[in-house]
Order: C-alpha cells, then sequence, then structure tokens
C-alpha cells in the first residue's frame, strides 16, 4: 500500500534573479511528524496545474501561510500598497483547488495566508493590514528577533463551543502566536467562525457544509506542533480525516 500524500502548494519566490517553487520547512515537518503522511509540494507554475490530476495523487491538501497576501483584486480591495507582497501564480491554483477540494469531501487544512485564500475562495473579503483597523491589536511579527521569539504567544483566542476547533481542542481559551498582517473582513457565507481573538479578530473557520474535514487556522499550529498540545490535536485530527479518506 502506498503512503498517505498530503499535497501543500508553494509560493514563488526569487532568489537572485530567478523563481524559484518553495514551502517552508515547519510545515512540512508538522505534516510528516504528526499525521505520518509524505509531503508532496505542488508548484504554483505560470500554467497553473490541472486541479483533476493533483487531487487524483493525493489524500489531503494543506494550505500552507506565506510572506505573500492574496491578491485585494480577488475580493474587490483596494489596491495593494507597499507591504503587501503579492504571489499571483499562487492565487492562481489556490482558490480553484480550495473549492474543488472542499466539493469533493478531500480533507483540507489551511494556515494563516490559506485560511485567507479560503475566505476569499468562497467570497469572503479581507482586511490588508488589520493593525491599521481602530482597536486591533497588533498582529504583526517583530522580524527584528530570533525565529523562537516571533513565534512566542502573543495573545489569547476563545474557542466556540460546539464547533469543530472545540471538538477537536477541548479547549475554551488557547494563547496562540500572531505573525499576520492580513485578516478576515467579510466572512464568506458558508464559513463559519471557531475562534475569535479579544479584539474581534476572526482566528479560525470552518465550512459548514463541506462533507469532508475543512479547517482554517489564522495562527501556527505548526510551530513547537510536537510540543504544544492543542496544535499538535489539530494535525492529528487532519490525519485522521486523511486515513478515513484513504480507507474510503
Amino acid at each position: 500500500m502506498r503512503p498517505l500524500v498530503v499535497g501543500l502548494p508553494c509560493d514563488v519566490k526569487m532568489f537572485g534573479q530567478l523563481p524559484f517553487h518553495a514551502v517552508g520547512e515547519k510545515y512540512i515537518d508538522a505534516v510528516r511528524e504528526v499525521t505520518g503522511a509524505l509531503p508532496l509540494l505542488i508548484p504554483v507554475t505560470r500554467t497553473p496545474l490541472d486541479i483533476d490530476q493533483i487531487l487524483s495523487v493525493v489524500d489531503g491538501i494543506f494550505f500552507p501561510g506565506a510572506r505573500s497576501n492574496v491578491d485585494p483584486a480577488l475580493y474587490g480591495g483596494t489596491p495593494p500598497r507597499e507591504g503587501n507582497v503579492a504571489d499571483p501564480q499562487r492565487d492562481a491554483i489556490t482558490l480553484p483547488l480550495i473549492r474543488e477540494t472542499v466539493r469533493r469531501g478531500t480533507p483540507l487544512l489551511a494556515v494563516c495566508r490559506g485560511m485567507q485564500e479560503m475566505n476569499v475562495a468562497f467570497g469572503g473579503t479581507l482586511h490588508q493590514f488589520v493593525h491599521e483597523l481602530p482597536g486591533r491589536h497588533n498582529h504583526l511579527a517583530d522580524r527584528s528577533v530570533p525565529p523562537t521569539e516571533q513565534y512566542e504567544p502573543a495573545h489569547e483566542v476563545t474557542v466556540l463551543p460546539e464547533g469543530k476547533l472545540a471538538a477537536i481542542t477541548g479547549a475554551v481559551k488557547l494563547r496562540v502566536n500572531s505573525l499576520h498582517s492580513q485578516g478576515v473582513d467579510v466572512l464568506a457565507p458558508n464559513l463559519r467562525t471557531e475562534a475569535v481573538a479579544p479584539d474581534g479578530t476572526i482566528e479560525a473557520v470552518s465550512i459548514d457544509d463541506a462533507p469532508g474535514f475543512a479547517l482554517g487556522i489564522q495562527w501556527h499550529p505548526e510551530w513547537q506542533v510536537m510540543t504544544t498540545p492543542a496544535y499538535k490535536a489539530i494535525f492529528e485530527a487532519f490525519g485522521a480525516a486523511l486515513r478515513a479518506q484513504a480507507n474510503r
């Protein structure tokens, strides 16, 4: 029997004058170590790969975070200004891939940019700079300090009762890291809020009518996943959904 396979869409990054396709190692490690699945990186080529072909060889899709942001033109937002880095090649594949993954009931887990893509894919909108909104906290990472400090717990989130995240973690409150500039503005009609920050920022979502596992997390549960029980529980739930999908 072949191993479980999880596809991870890449980002396009420039190294020198040439584009490369990449996924952060922490995402790859979390998928591999907790779910036991084989991580398969999906290049976001100029001409997008065929979605049917992608979904024919994976048991689930993990949409990782990135330094880039979803193009505001895709949700009717204002043109991006300096500091809002784009990745149109990723947008071109991830949004339709999210919709088809959910439609088929293929397990889906999305983190940070991935959760924002979920919202846009189903008709929601985003704030480009959450920290500039009145009453909102600064959710940005301090890039001047080492990653171990950047990913320290930054604020509490309230996990909504009777939701999917509550069932997975058993938690009412969680202390989480915070490393994002974008955030949900208008929630897509079929998305459900699973957790919120004290300032009202939506921190986790699910899809009400999804036939399979579909969960988005705004913070980074992949960070120190093996030593943080609630974070590990999220990936374990994803792994259980992968095995159920493979058995079907």
